[in-house]
């Protein structure tokens, strides 16, 4: 596995490396905005129209105010950070443009890149789930190691990653604002994701908060008929316990169940997701009734 080694201050961003003022710290440099290109893996997906224009009409007027951040790559410069301040650039058509450049690895722009989305808090619950995971995929990190490079907890880079379990269309609800990531982690109790769908469809419709949209999962879990507890060969009893083992493990479990024997499958994605599953289950409950 690759030495990661977080440079001082990593986890407080561009700031922590430039000291309290970034400007008076570091040389600016004028850039040809031809000569920079957008990192292929910018953690921020979306660029509103609307805000670019008017960052683009005070650029015309006053210019570029707060440096860019970058990086060389071969004959162009990467952006770590003020991808938008370049691209409101190019619409105020400049040619140039003031850059901090940072001697810095791969690895380490792209986690500067994220940490400085996340301090300005630019990214929608998914692009920074989805970070996190190019940080332990794409740079052979764990999950602690990633949540050492950006500055959260491991929990909390957990929880996040947990979002990404979600069927596609509700990914596009957590991204576009209409379901939080707490919404998120609750429906995903529901382990089934045409369960999941339906679901978000009635806390969209009703403006559920998160404790309702629990509540909501809680009562979906339960046993369609009361009384005696089935038995363990019981369809409906199979498919209870795999929606109680889904909620409890945040994973989508499914159970095959026979006369004399069975089998249980749980699943994740990648050597961090395992790793994150074990944590989970570790941490069951003795008694799920």
């Amino acid at each position: 596995m690759a030495d990661h080694k977080q440079p001082k201050g990593l986890g407080k961003g561009l700031s922590a490396l430039f000291g309290e003022d970034p400007a008076d710290t570091r040389p600016v440099t004028g850039l040809k905005i031809r000569d920079i290109e957008p990192s292929p893996n910018q953690p921020r997906h979306v660029f509103d129209e609307q805000a670019l224009n008017e960052l683009a009409d005070s650029i015309r007027q006053n210019g570029v105010i707060t440096p860019i951040t970058v990086r060389r790559d071969g004959d162009i410069y990467r952006i770590i950070a003020g991808e938008r301040r370049w691209r409101a650039s190019r619409l105020a058509g400049l040619d140039e443009i003031p850059a901090h450049i940072l001697d810095v690895d791969e690895a380490t722009a792209y986690a500067l890149a994220l940490i400085e989305n996340l301090q300005r808090e630019d990214l929608d619950p998914i692009e920074e789930a989805e970070g996190y995971r190019t940080l332990m995929e794409q740079y052979d990190m764990t999950q602690e190691q990633a949540a050492e490079r950006v500055g959260k907890s491991r929990p909390a880079v957990a929880n996040s990653l947990r979002l990404l379990n979600l069927p596609a269309p509700l990914r596009d609800k957590v991204s576009r604002g209409q379901l939080s990531a707490g919404h998120g982690r609750a429906l995903l109790s529901l382990g089934d994701p045409e369960q999941m769908e339906k679901a978000a469809e009635k806390v969209v419709a009703q403006g559920m908060s998160v404790r309702e949209t629990e509540k909501l999962t809680q009562k979906l879990q339960k046993p369609k008929k009361a009384g005696s507890r089935p038995s363990s060969d019981n369809a409906m009893y199979i498919e209870d316990l795999q929606r109680r083992l889904s909620a409890q493990t945040g994973y989508k479990v499914t159970i095959q169940h026979g006369p004399k024997k069975g089998r249980l499958s749980i699943e994740y994605y990648g050597n961090d997701g395992l790793e994150a599953l074990c944590q989970a289950l570790r941490s069951l409950k003795p008694n799920m009734e």
